[in-house]
C-alpha cells in the first residue's frame, strides 16, 4: 500500500489483495464509503471498468487500479502492478458493494451502478447490485434545484473551496485525448481518489442541510429511491424496429427535398433553408413580407422562429408555411430518427435512454442520448416514429397515463369547489369549463368551444397572458382577455391561489410543491416588467407541474416492489412526463393492468380522484389509439 500526496490531500494506492483487505476492514467499521468507478467511456451501459476509488473520510481515500495500461504501450513497457479484476470485484462485492450495512455514496452514482453491473457480469458471471446508496448530485438538486450546476467540480469549488480538475484536463481533448486507462498512474490515482474524498465531504454537508432545511421527506421518499429504479429502466431499454426507422428516414428526406423544390420556386432562387439569416433575407428583403425589427444589432438577423413563420402563414403567405413544414421534418429526422438509430444497441436491438434527475426547474425527469420524451404523440409523423418502438415476441407494451393530473392537482391545492365537484362526478372538465365560461348549458357545448376551454384550462396553469392565449386561439386579444376574466370569475379560488403563489415567490425566492419540493423563482423581483412577468408565470406553474412530477415519482418508487411482490414480470421502460411505459408478458396483462392502476391512482391522496388511462399494444403508437 503506497501513501501518496497531492498538496494537502493524501491517499493510498492499493495494488495488492492484502492492502485491499485492510481497506475493506476500515470500510466495514466506518459503515459508509464514498465510491467512484473510473472508466474508459461515458457510455452508461457499456463503459469498461478501469479502477475504483474509495473514501471513508474527507482525508482518507484510496485508488484501486484494475486495468490501467502504460501510456505508450510497447514490448518493454509493462502494465502497472494491480489486483486481478475478478478477485478485486469479489472482495468489493462481499464486503462493500452488496453489504447492506455499508452505505455507498457517489456523485451521479447511477453511472457507477451501470459500471459495476456490467463488470460483475463479465468478471464474476453475475451482476453486482450495489445497495444501499446515496447520491451527492441528487442531494444537491433537492437542496438547490436548478439554481446551480450539480457537477462535482462546481460543487467542490462552491462548498469546499477545492478546484478539482476536469475530465478533459486529465484525459485531454480532440486528437490528443487518451482513454482513462492510458493516463499515468500517479495522475489517474490522484484524480480518482480526490473525487471520492470530495463526494464524502459533500455528503456530510448536504445531509446536515436536509435536516435544517426540512427536505428529508422529498429526498428519502422520492429522489433517492428513484436512482436505482431509473438505472434498471435504462438497462432494460426499449426494443426498436431499425428497418422501420430507416424507411422513415428515407421518406422524410424525400419529402424535405420536395418541399425545398417548392420553397425555391416561391422564393425565385435557391438558398440554404436551414439558415435563419438566408431565410430572413428571402422573406423580408427579397419578398418584402411584413416584419418586426431585426433580432439583434450585433448579428443583424431577422427573426424567423416558429412564431414568426406561423404569423406570416396565417396572413396567407405560402412560403413560411412550407418552411415550417420543412423544419418539422428536419427536426424529426435528425433529433429522433437518426439519433435513435445511432444509439440503438446492435446486439439487443434496444435503445437505452438516460433519465436525468437534476436538469429541470420543477423536479420533472428529462431524457437524453437519445431524448425519447419529446417525440410528438399527436402528429401523424410523430406517431410513425413511435410505431417503431415495439414489444418483443410474447409481450405487449402498456402505457399508463395520468389523466389531466395538473388540473386535478390545481383543483386540490387551490380548493376549487366547482372543479372538485366536476372531477368527483367524472364530468368532462373541458366541457364543464366551457359551460362555465361561455354561460351555456353543458349539452350546448360544441367541439370548438370545448377546444377553446381546454386551451384556457391548460393555459391558466402555465400563467398564460391574453396575448399568448390570443396566439393559440387565433382570436383578438380583447376577446381572450374576456375569456380569462370570465374564467377567474367562475373559478375565483384559482385567482386567489395564483396571487398567493406570486406573493410567496416574491417573499421567499421560491415556491413549493404539494409534497415539499422547492422550485426557485428566478427574476421574481426583477425591475424589468417583462422579466418579472415571465418569472411570475413560471412561479405559478411550478407547484402544479412540479407536484405532478412528484406524484408520478411516488408511483415509480412503489411499482417495482409491488410488481415483484405480485410475482408479475412487467418491466418499467420509459417515463414521459405523466406517462409510464411498461413491457408486459401477454399472459399477465390483466393482473398487471389492475396492479399498475391501483398503485398509480393511490400514489398520493388528493381531494379529487386520480385517474389513470391504460392502453396496450404491439407498438408505442398503438397505445394511444384506443
Amino acid at each position: 500500500m503506497k501513501t501518496l500526496e497531492k498538496g494537502i490531500f493524501s491517499f493510498c494506492l492499493l495494488q495488492s489483495l492484502e492492502a485491499l483487505d485492510q481497506w475493506l476492514a476500515k470500510i466495514r467499521t466506518a459503515k459508509k464509503v464514498a465510491i467512484c468507478s473510473k472508466t474508459d467511456s461515458l457510455e452508461r451501459v457499456t463503459a469498461p471498468l478501469v479502477g475504483v476509488s474509495l473514501a471513508v473520510a474527507p482525508g482518507d481515500a484510496c485508488y484501486i487500479p484494475l486495468s490501467q495500461q502504460p501510456q505508450q504501450p510497447s514490448p518493454t513497457r509493462e502494465s502497472p502492478l494491480q489486483i486481478p479484476m475478478a478477485e478485486a470485484l469479489e472482495m468489493l462485492r462481499d464486503s462493500v458493494l452488496e453489504n447492506r450495512s455499508v452505505l455507498k455514496v457517489g456523485h451521479n452514482i447511477k453511472f457507477d451502478l451501470h459500471v459495476f453491473h456490467k463488470a460483475g457480469c463479465q468478471a464474476l458471471g453475475r451482476p453486482i447490485v450495489v445497495a444501499p446508496i446515496d447520491d451527492t448530485m441528487v442531494l444537491s438538486y433537492v437542496l438547490e434545484g436548478s439554481g446551480t450546476s450539480h457537477s462535482l467540480e462546481e460543487l467542490a469549488r462552491k462548498y469546499i473551496g477545492v478546484m478539482l480538475p476536469s475530465h478533459k484536463a486529465i484525459c485531454g481533448s480532440g486528437k490528443r485525448q487518451i482513454p482513462f486507462n492510458r493516463v499515468p498512474l500517479d495522475k489517474a490515482s490522484a484524480y480518482a481518489a480526490e473525487g471520492a474524498a470530495l463526494a464524502h465531504s459533500l455528503h456530510i454537508l448536504f445531509r446536515n442541510r436536509l435536516l435544517t432545511e426540512k427536505m428529508v421527506t422529498v429526498h428519502e421518499n422520492m429522489d433517492r429511491p428513484l436512482v436505482p429504479i431509473l438505472g434498471e429502466m435504462e438497462r432494460a431499454g426499449i426494443l426498436v424496429d431499425a428497418k422501420a426507422l430507416q424507411r422513415l428516414s428515407v421518406d422524410f428526406s424525400l419529402r424535405m427535398q420536395s418541399l425545398e423544390t417548392d420553397i425555391y420556386h416561391l422564393a425565385g432562387q435557391r438558398f440554404n433553408v436551414s439558415s435563419p439569416r438566408q431565410l430572413g433575407t428571402i422573406l423580408f428583403e427579397h419578398l418584402g413580407l411584413p416584419r418586426k425589427k431585426k433580432s439583434s444589432k450585433k448579428n443583424s438577423m431577422y427573426g424567423t422562429d416558429a412564431t414568426v413563420l406561423d404569423i406570416l402563414a396565417a396572413q396567407g403567405h405560402p412560403l413560411p408555411r412550407l418552411v415550417r413544414n420543412w423544419r418539422q421534418l428536419a427536426k424529426l429526422r435528425s433529433t429522433y430518427i437518426e439519433a435513435i438509430l445511432v444509439r440503438r444497441n446492435t446486439e439487443t436491438g434496444r435503445v437505452h435512454t438516460s433519465f436525468m434527475q437534476t436538469a429541470t426547474a420543477t423536479g420533472r425527469l428529462s431524457s437524453t442520448d437519445p431524448n425519447l420524451q419529446n417525440i410528438p404523440a399527436r402528429t401523424a409523423d410523430g406517431l410513425r416514429i413511435r410505431h417503431a418502438f415495439i414489444a418483443p415476441p410474447g409481450h405487449v407494451l402498456l402505457s399508463a397515463d395520468y389523466s389531466q393530473i395538473e388540473l386535478r392537482l390545481l383543483a386540490h391545492v387551490a380548493d376549487v369547489r366547482a372543479l372538485k365537484e366536476a372531477f368527483s362526478h367524472n364530468a368532462d372538465v373541458h366541457t364543464f369549463t366551457a359551460s362555465m365560461i361561455f354561460n351555456i348549458p353543458v349539452n350546448d357545448v360544441h367541439p370548438l368551444l370545448r377546444r377553446q376551454a381546454k386551451t384556457i384550462n391548460f393555459g391558466i396553469i402555465y400563467g398564460i397572458s391574453p396575448f399568448g392565449l390570443a396566439t393559440q386561439l387565433r382570436l383578438p386579444q380583447e376577446k381572450t382577455r374576456q375569456f380569462i376574466k370570465a374564467y377567474f370569475e367562475r373559478y375565483p379560488e384559482i385567482h386567489s391561489y395564483m396571487e398567493r403563489i406570486k406573493q410567496q415567490a416574491r417573499k421567499q425566492g421560491f415556491v413549493t410543491t404539494l409534497l415539499g419540493r422547492k422550485c426557485l423563482a428566478f427574476g421574481i423581483n426583477d425591475r424589468n416588467a417583462h422579466n418579472r412577468g415571465v418569472a411570475e408565470r413560471a412561479a405559478m406553474n411550478a407547484p402544479i407541474q412540479g407536484g405532478a412530477a412528484d406524484i408520478i415519482k411516488h408511483a415509480m418508487v412503489r411499482l417495482p416492489g409491488a410488481l415483484a411482490a405480485a410475482s408479475l414480470k412487467a418491466r418499467m421502460l420509459l417515463q414521459v412526463h405523466d406517462e409510464l411505459v411498461f413491457e408486459v408478458p401477454l399472459a399477465e396483462v390483466g393482473p398487471t393492468v389492475t396492479l399498475i392502476r391501483s398503485v398509480m391512482e393511490g400514489a398520493v391522496p388528493l381531494s379529487v380522484p386520480l385517474v389513470v388511462d391504460i392502453g396496450t399494444g404491439c407498438s408505442w403508437a398503438s397505445l394511444h389509439l384506443h
